[in-house]
């Protein structure tokens, strides 16, 4: 069959027709299907009228001489500028540094590959733009250990999850930086967190981590106000607002209460900030600083918190797709006015962002300077919510009517729609991949390391129309190699080592590239079997991914062993009756066949703690560079962070811990098992060396 206006858009916009499905079976998007998602791409395809003119517009684009603000070269290569330039043009450079530099493009229009790492301005017969000289790879583990190979281990935690005295109903960064001591005193080198990505203050019903409003700022519900400005400025802030009772009953709580612990946060909050802005505060010089570096990012997404209160105290809602539309563009003279009538709003937003980015580098510096490699490892969510800040003060270059999920697949039958918005692609492009470099800056200020959540989205995301089922999307692709080129070039930068979640549907030959760049895969233990209950051995493991025991969205090996998954999703309906019994069938299988496994190795297991100490240690001695391990398994709980799927009936996102964090892992079963996982890393690093 010919192929048609439609597919030839379809094609030209990125826009996978056919793809291979989690059963590599062929399947094909509907005419309709890539009507509706080139519409959320800003291509109309309503008729042949409208393709026409999409189609033209792209292929001027692709085949003119347009030339991108940014373009991406690895050091030390050559790059192509043929289709823009002439072949001997005189080429001005202003290196990052400020040096200049003049160069000659050769006989085939090539720039000569002796520009240095970083972002240098290019000026070629009038034309300006950047070129960003990438290292080869990103920062690796090798980078950051003095004896390689790399047989590096630490632990993965819910940051809310911890518990300390006086914390107000969740953890925060103080409970995390004194669970980055006790980890480093025992020998950690990395301790991986959810993500603490800015969510609305606003609308307190939203809590799901990788749900969040923007990427590039973080949630100020985290800071530490008594680690900035002292226990005093906070004992009255909480007598002042009457606190305590409300506090104290947070506390004691099981589960995280999110709308209420955030209000009296909050109340907090606001103040502290009240007592900081009378007269001039000892740290007043640090804040200013602060916020000027911020610059206009923090300035919108601090505009936007305002904004939002406002539109929600009038009835408008909380996503600013609903708003009058003068407020849809952030350098509206309506919005600036707004800004400026409510001085003492905004800088209330970057007060909080201050004080949790304050928080958040005592953390760092406390896991660095307590002996760690690596330190903190951030989590990065693959997107961020539509009618969030990030979304509004992007808007070019994101799709925020168009949502990232998952086409069904063996779990999830019906496919997945996670109700975020994705980068564009040529939103991308037209801005200098500005959007991803702030954002990965942002996210690597103070971490050792970064987890990119669903890393397959660098080379594609399944994007879905907003009201549309999960089934009805596409396949959008990205362009892998610049994104690839930034992450690099950031890593190093920031001395960060990069992690990829590749769990799912990962394209062919990806972990391939990725492994080349130096971004560890994942492997998790309940994931790596040849066949239902097969497992694999121990050096069939990859020495490019980190190896876990599990992850937020699997239950911990002792709810795994009993099937509190399998339970909680047969007390919630998510699945029939012969697909329970199926997963009851294959869960005995596997069972059975991890016990077999790990007593090949460690002999007779007589009940499921054994078997749990013998799962940390098998994992410890794989070739893994990276060792991670949930606290949930040290500690030998049952029940999950996140049930996939749901949004009701379990508490997603909510539990915490019993111990407080400083007793943690002073605890029988963690002590026991980190020293386990302690000796096992250094019998793989003998075995390997």
């Amino acid at each position: 069959m010919s192929e048609t206006p439609l597919h030839r858009l379809a094609a030209r916009a990125g826009l996978a027709r056919d793809w291979i499905d989690a059963n590599n079976r062929p399947q094909q998007v509907s005419d309709q299907v890539l009507r509706n998602v080139l519409a959320g791409l800003g291509h109309p395809a309503d008729d042949d009228a409208a393709i026409s003119a999409c189609l033209q517009a792209l292929e001027e684009v692709e085949d003119s001489e347009h030339l991108p603000p940014l373009l991406t070269v690895d050091i030390e290569q050559p790059l192509d500028l043929a289709r823009y330039f002439a072949a001997g043009s005189p080429v001005c450079c202003e290196l990052e540094n400020g040096d200049p530099l003049e160069l000659t493009l050769d006989d085939q229009a090539c720039l000569p590959g002796k520009l240095p790492l970083g972002y240098h301005q290019l000026d070629i017969d009038g034309r300006s733009f950047c070129v960003a000289v990438a290292p080869l790879r990103c920062h690796a583990l090798e980078d950051a250990v003095e004896e390689p190979p790399a047989r590096c281990w630490g632990l993965s935690a819910q940051l809310y999850s911890l518990r300390r005295p006086g914390d107000g109903g969740y953890g925060d960064c103080l409970a995390l930086e004194q669970l980055a001591r006790s980890a480093a005193e025992r020998g950690a080198d990395a301790l991986a967190i959810s993500p603490i990505h800015a969510l609305s203050a606003a609308d307190q019903r939203h809590y799901s981590p990788y749900s969040p409003s923007s990427r590039l700022l973080l949630n100020s519900l985290y800071a530490s106000p008594a680690a900035v400005l002292g226990e005093r400025a906070v004992r009255l802030a909480i007598e002042t607002c009457e606190l305590q009772p409300t506090l104290d009953e947070l506390e004691q709580q099981a589960l995280v209460d999110w709308p209420r612990a955030a209000d009296a946060r909050q109340r907090l909050l606001k103040a502290l900030y009240k007592d900081f802005s009378q007269g001039h505060h000892p740290l007043r010089d640090d804040f200013d600083s602060f916020r000027m570096a911020g610059g206009q990012a923090l300035e919108h997404h601090c505009r936007f918190e305002v904004l939002q209160y406002e539109a929600m105290q009038r009835g408008l809602g909380a996503d600013w797709r609903n708003w009058p539309e003068a407020w849809h563009d952030p350098y509206h003279p309506e919005v600036e006015a707004f800004a400026v009538e409510h001085p003492s709003w905004v800088e209330y937003h970057a007060f909080c962002q201050w004080l949790t980015e304050r928080s958040l580098q005592r953390a760092q510096e406390a896991a660095r300077g307590n002996g760690m490699a690596v330190g903190l490892i951030a989590d990065l969510a693959v997107g961020a919510d539509g009618a969030g800040s990030q979304a509004w003060s992007r808007q070019d270059e994101l799709l925020s009517t168009l949502t990232v999920g998952a086409p069904p697949d063996i779990l999830n039958r019906s496919g997945q729609d996670w109700g975020i918005s994705a980068f564009s692609p040529e939103g991308l492009k037209r801005n200098g991949y500005r959007a991803f470099i702030e954002m990965l800056r942002a996210n690597l200020a103070h971490a050792g390391g970064l987890r990119i959540d669903h890393v397959m989205g660098l080379r594609r995301l399944w994007l879905i129309p907003r009201g549309a089922k999960p089934s009805e999307g596409a396949y959008l692709y990205y362009p892998l190699d610049d994104l690839l080129r930034l992450l690099a070039l950031e890593s190093v930068r920031h001395q960060a080592v990069i992690l990829g979640e590749d769990l799912g549907t990962v394209p062919e030959g990806l972990r391939e590239v990725l492994a080349d760049k130096a971004v560890l895969g994942m492997r998790v233990l309940p994931f790596e079997q040849h066949s239902t209950g097969h497992f694999k051995h121990i050096l069939d493991w990859p020495d490019h991914a980190l190896a876990t025991t599990g992850t937020h969205d699997l239950a911990p090996l002792a709810g795994w062993l009993e099937s509190r998954d399998i339970d909680w999703s047969h007390r919630l309906h998510l699945l029939d009756a012969p697909a329970e019994l199926q997963w009851r069938q294959d869960r005995q299988k596997e069972r059975e066949g991890l016990r077999r496994t790990l007593e090949s190795s460690y002999g007779t297991l007589s009940n499921d703690e054994q078997v749990i100490d013998a799962a940390i240690r098998f994992v410890g001695h794989t070739r893994a560079p990276l060792v991670l391990i949930p606290l949930e398994d040290l500690l030998g709980l049952d029940e999950q962070p996140n049930l996939p799927g749901t949004t009701e009936g379990h508490p997603n996102w909510r539990r915490r811990f019993a111990l407080p964090v400083r007793d943690l892992l002073d605890d029988e079963d963690a002590a026991r098992r980190l020293e386990l996982l302690a000796q096992a890393r250094e019998q793989a690093w003998e075995r390997d060396r």
